[in-house]
């Protein structure tokens, strides 16, 4: 007994080494730099240890509208890509023919490479020299002026973000809904349909609590990428976010790390600990609730 509990510890053993080697040790190390005053990084010392770098990212109107830009961007597009991948998977279901096919074509965004997507993307909303834009030109058939959604009114630019986000993130929710949609049980259906239970019903008692665990699951990690966004903003807007007013979260820890007024690791760190701090805790309330509406 005592040597299947040592075997046991012993095929544990390169997990446990990489959790404490790049997660463990690395949150500790963040954690203590948060709390050094004037920490510089070339000499490696520091002149005190308190709250201030907490009170000083807390004060920076550029952390202040990063966590604006992120929180918008969490709660817009996190629910309204996993409704549409939902809706989208519901009909890709009850496509018997060609739905492998579908599939594939729906994946296919979420393997292209970010940065391309985001080339895409400018090219449709960015207007030219030589052209207002794709988008502009479809709404100019219904008389609207043009709109610059890159670099013009915040709205606008927000609103290219989010559909962006959006469309990178769907494919991969697509899929994995699909694949829960059709891993539930054609009895139930069988016996819903032989009681004449209309379609809708069958949705909401049916289909969503049988597929409760794959959607919870979704939505929680949607929140946890969503808030660690950055990729997405430098693809449309470039890196200098800041000037944009599109910077988010990590890109303003990014900014304090490497940015052209970079080089501060206790302002990053303190950030860095605020951002672990808002997505646990939006992570708990989101497993308070799936455990009230998941069925097992």
């Amino acid at each position: 007994m005592k040597f299947n509990k040592y075997k046991a510890w012993l095929y544990l053993a390169p997990a446990l080494v990489f959790l404490l080697a790049f997660m463990v040790y690395p949150l500790i190390d963040v954690l203590v730099y948060s709390f050094e005053e004037g920490f510089n990084s070339a000499s490696q010392t520091y002149f005190g240890v308190g709250f201030y770098n907490y009170s000083y990212v807390l004060s920076d109107p550029y952390f202040l509208s990063a966590v604006g830009n992120t929180f918008i961007l969490v709660f817009i597009t996190v629910p309204l890509s996993t409704f549409l991948s939902l809706v989208i998977s519901l009909a890709l279901a009850s496509i018997k023919k060609l739905r492998e096919l579908f599939q594939t074509v729906y994946f296919l965004p979420y393997v292209t490479n970010t940065l391309a997507v985001g080339l895409v993307f400018m090219i449709l909303f960015r207007p030219t020299p030589h052209s207002d834009g794709l988008v502009n030109a479809f709404l100019g058939l219904f008389g609207i002026s043009p709109i610059d959604f890159i670099d013009g009114p915040y709205a606008m630019k927000m609103l290219v973000l989010c559909l962006y986000t959006v469309w990178t993130v769907m494919p991969f929710k697509i899929l994995v809904l699909t694949s829960a949609l059709l891993s539930v049980k054609e009895e139930y259906y069988n016996a819903a349909r032989i009681d004449g239970t209309p379609r809708l019903r069958i949705i909401t008692k049916i289909t969503l609590p049988m597929i409760s665990p794959t959607l919870f699951y979704l939505i929680i990690t949607g929140f946890i990428g969503a808030f660690k966004a950055y990729s997405d903003a430098v693809a449309l807007f470039g890196v200098n976010l800041n000037v944009a007013g599109m910077n988010t979260i990590v890109g303003y820890i990014y900014d304090m790390l490497y940015g052209e007024g970079g080089g501060y690791p206790s302002y990053a760190s303190a950030a860095a600990i605020i951002l672990f701090l808002i997505i646990l805790t939006v992570t708990a309330i989101n497993l308070t609730v799936s455990r009230r509406r998941t069925f097992y």
